[in-house]
């Protein structure tokens, strides 16, 4: 596989959501050595969305995407009827994977059985590939347990799990690795995970610098490593100047500087401090990276 971005949705100054800057940035994608990407997660503000937004959103994605890419589309709602329903609207469009994160509403009433209900029955619904998205941090800090993945990596039509926690990606590596992908959600434990087996990983940094995340994915899939663990070290540190800095709003203005169109997140998000804007502009400087 490869490096996939998790798209942001940009939005004009009065928030509307500005999809000929979203062409324009798709239309650099294109070219760059991403394998795909991910439309609708949390760096695409998903839940700032109407569903006829999101459904613009992915078509664009998809349209302008390069012919040799994929597209994976977050279907993240709390009722299984709405998620199927979005589903099937992603699947039309031409969605090559439907990545389902658990409902956080009823946060309490999210066990293992009722989980792995929900991800089979949307999964039932769509002939269109699924994952699923453990990311305790954006559904109420619901965490996906090695036992349920086990579970649900017996389900024909869920393919894999996209893991954006801290701490358990070894362990769902360990256990379904063989038989279901395990793609790493962050660049903290990104090399880590392709050492371990994953097939690539879902990286907010591959926004702005797609080309220096696909090399380490070269480089450690080429078994390079005393190149890759120097590269590594760069990356963790520009994740921390980007991701780590503020957020969605940290990677829209690295996005900005390195010359695409980030722009502000939607309200009730604010844009990046002028002191946080200063500071990235100055590490990514100094760095010679703009």
């Amino acid at each position: 596989m490869g490096v996939f971005a998790p798209i942001t949705t940009p939005f004009d100054e009065i928030g509307e959501v500005a999809y000929d800057k979203l062409r324009d940035n798709m239309n650099f994608y294109a070219k760059s050595s991403l394998k795909g990407y991910l439309a609708l997660g949390s760096n695409g503000e998903n839940k700032s969305l109407s569903n006829k937004e999101k459904e613009k959103v992915l078509a664009t994605i998809i349209n302008n995407k390069g012919s040799d890419q994929v597209v994976m589309a977050g279907c993240i709602f709390e009722s299984t009827k709405e998620t199927i329903e979005f589903a099937k609207i992603a699947q039309g469009l031409g969605t090559d994977f439907i990545t389902l994160l658990p409902p956080s509403y009823f946060k309490k009433e999210m066990t293992d059985p009722v989980l792995l209900k929900y991800f089979s029955d949307v999964a039932s619904s769509v002939t269109t590939p699924c994952l699923v998205y453990n990311a305790p941090q954006f559904c109420g800090g619901t965490t996906l347990s090695v036992s349920l993945v086990k579970d649900i990596a017996k389900h024909p039509n869920i393919v894999g799990v996209k893991d954006s926690s801290t701490g358990n990606i070894e362990s769902f590596l360990l256990a379904v690795r063989d038989s279901f992908n395990v793609m790493p959600g962050s660049a903290n434990f990104f090399m880590n995970g392709l050492i371990m087996g994953a097939p690539g990983g879902v990286i907010s940094l591959a926004n702005v610098f797609p080309e220096i995340t696909c090399k380490l994915y070269t480089l450690t899939v080429g078994k390079k490593y005393e190149e890759a663990f120097k590269l590594n070290e760069k990356i963790l540190q520009m994740n921390k100047a980007v991701s780590g800095t503020g957020g969605v709003a940290a990677v829209k203005y690295a996005m900005d500087l390195a010359g695409l169109y980030g722009g502000n997140p939607r309200l009730p998000l604010l844009p990046l401090s002028d002191e946080l804007r200063k500071k990235m502009e100055d590490y990514f400087k100094k760095e010679g990276l703009i």
